[in-house]
């Protein structure tokens, strides 16, 4: 069952999100905008968009690899929460990670994907102890990483 969202043009240019082949998970998001990322600059780029999620679903939107892989451009704050009750302008923070050369943004270029996922809400519980699991408290790096001794 497909979902029916609501989209309205903040700008004549904007560009309705699209998916570009049956079955993709994450619809083209383009720039109304002209831009050029500096080196290490950040830039919300605008979509001249806006859309009514319906409740209990979020859009997430994750970066383009074809623009990480050729020109070291990400996102900030990648994936980006689009959440249901949100109604402005819909914009991509990108991030040039490239440390020698600008790179241009035209107006119409894809710059993200969108995701649309639905969404659980949570009740959050204080309690005194948690459960024990096999995992414990292992985080970051806990798992595959072989530890080296420096000489």
């Amino acid at each position: 069952m497909d979902l029916d969202i609501q989209v309205t043009r903040l700008h004549p240019d904007a560009v309705i999100p699209t998916y570009s082949h049956p079955g993709d998970a994450g619809a083209d998001i383009s720039s109304v905008e002209d831009v050029e990322i500096a080196p290490g600059q950040r830039y919300a780029v605008s979509t001249g968009l806006a859309m009514a999620l319906p409740i209990g679903y979020v859009a997430l939107l994750h970066p383009r690899s074809g623009l990480a892989l050729k020109s070291g451009i990400g996102m900030v704050n990648a994936p980006g929460t689009i959440d249901a009750g949100y109604r402005g302008e819909i914009k991509v923070l990108l991030i040039n990670h490239d440390r020698e050369k600008s790179f241009t943004i035209c107006k119409g270029d894809r710059i993200a994907q969108m995701v649309i996922q639905k969404v659980e809400s949570a009740n959050f519980s204080l309690v005194d102890s948690l459960d024990e699991t096999t995992r414990g408290n292992g985080g970051f790096g806990s798992t595959g990483v072989t530890a080296r001794s420096e000489s």
